[in-house]
């Protein structure tokens, strides 16, 4: 008998925990977003469960739309796959409600890769401060960037997403991607500007490596990303831990702009 193996939609559930909702206020935000869009669907507790827990990873399109406009976030951004040719299921197994994961065996989000059993001793759950550094050549100074930013752990994965509003530059929300094996830390980050700031909107990204130091409690290392043009950019990146809380009175508090 095959089992299926369920990798935890960790972007989701930060990005629901970033906007102080439970789960049940987020499907009532759906649904009312599906109204708003003039396709209601039938968004329940359960069904924002499944997803989190991994169970389903490629709702339907209604389903799609109603999360990026409740978020504000591409529905990849939301560690979401593209449907895949299965049968669809419902929250009671009737159909017609969500994708199933793959017959095979995979979840639809991994392809043909199995889940990362490798072994985590620490748990890097919390809040962070996030701050890296960068050049300006049309200011010819450098800057730096501020965010809490809430990550959440499974395994081996390190999932990051700033706070509502815990940004040095109001309006520049910021995610990471990460891996963790022993002690180095590699991933991808993803930052969209504010409209209002120097850069106007501008949408940046590139990847990272940082080194954990023996406390758990501090990485750091260098980003590296590209330039207006086409040079390679890269600076200094840390987090420090402030709190080893997820829960919502947490990130209340820490909703607010970095000192």
């Amino acid at each position: 008998m095959t089992t299926l193996l369920h990798v935890p939609n960790d972007a989701l559930r930060a990005v629901r925990i970033g906007l102080r909702m439970s789960q049940d206020d987020f499907a009532k935000a759906l649904r009312k977003a599906g109204t708003e869009l003039g396709e209601p669907n039938e968004a329940s507790k359960r069904l924002v469960q499944r997803w989190e827990a991994g169970i389903s990873r490629s709702p339907r399109p209604i389903y799609a739309r109603a999360l990026e406009k409740v978020t504000g976030m591409t529905f990849e951004a939301l560690g979401f796959a593209p449907p895949v040719p299965t049968a669809r299921v419902t929250d009671d197994g009737a159909g017609g409600h969500d994708m199933e994961p793959s017959p095979e065996g995979v979840s639809a989000a991994s392809g043909s890769h199995q889940p990362d059993t490798q072994k985590v001793t620490e748990n890097y759950s919390g809040v962070w401060l996030s701050r890296y550094e960068f050049y300006s050549s049309g200011r010819d100074s450098t800057f730096e960037g501020k965010h809490y930013v809430m990550l959440l752990q499974h395994g081996n994965r390190l999932t990051a997403r700033s706070l509502p509003g815990a940004s040095s530059n109001p309006g520049s929300p910021l995610t990471l991607d990460l891996t963790v094996d022993r002690n180095v830390v590699t991933g991808t980050w993803t930052e969209q500007t504010a409209n209002e700031g120097y850069y106007q909107g501008a949408h940046y990204h590139g990847a990272i490596q940082m080194l954990v130091e023996p406390t758990g409690r501090r990485m750091s290392g260098k980003w590296i990303g590209f330039g207006k043009d086409f040079d390679v950019n890269s600076g200094p990146w840390e987090l420090r831990l402030v709190d080893t809380s997820t829960t919502k009175a947490t990130v209340e508090r820490y909703s607010r702009r970095p000192e």
